[in-house]
């Protein structure tokens, strides 16, 4: 017999409002080989890309720029999503405090092919949220 975890109600907003680091994302669910994570983001992330994996955007508060290269920037409002496709350099930039839900594959490595200090392994991203399966 097969065992699930027990799901729980997680209200985006609140988890977004309990983190206090900018650009260091919390894993607050999981939906098959997906994360639902939450971040809060001021400033500007740094140019990368995930080479296997879309990433997708959903601001749950205030206004996000996702720099796209080569390409237009997209400008995303509360409520607004965005999905960057695998391999497309991008940098999202918040020029005031944002709160977003992000959608990835588990694999997906929080800075893509770009190492910074701002890089957070995913243990640090399940710190508080999830149990480490």
């Amino acid at each position: 017999m097969q065992t699930h975890p027990v799901s729980r109600a997680v209200n985006l907003q609140a988890a977004a409002a309990s983190l206090d680091e900018i650009f260091s994302p919390r894993i607050v669910g999981r939906v098959n080989d997906h994360y639902v994570k939450v971040a809060r983001a001021r400033g500007d992330f740094v140019w990368h890309a995930h080479e296997q994996e879309d990433e997708m955007f959903l601001v749950l508060r205030g206004t996000l720029i996702i720099e796209v290269e080569g390409q237009e920037s997209v400008t995303l409002g509360a409520g607004d999503m965005y999905v960057v496709p695998k391999g497309v350099r991008h940098r999202p930039v918040a020029r005031e405090e944002c709160w977003l839900a992000l959608f990835e594959p588990v694999a997906t490595t929080h800075t893509g092919d770009t190492v910074a200090p701002i890089t957070r392994s995913i243990e640090d991203q399940k710190r508080g949220w999830i149990d480490a399966q």
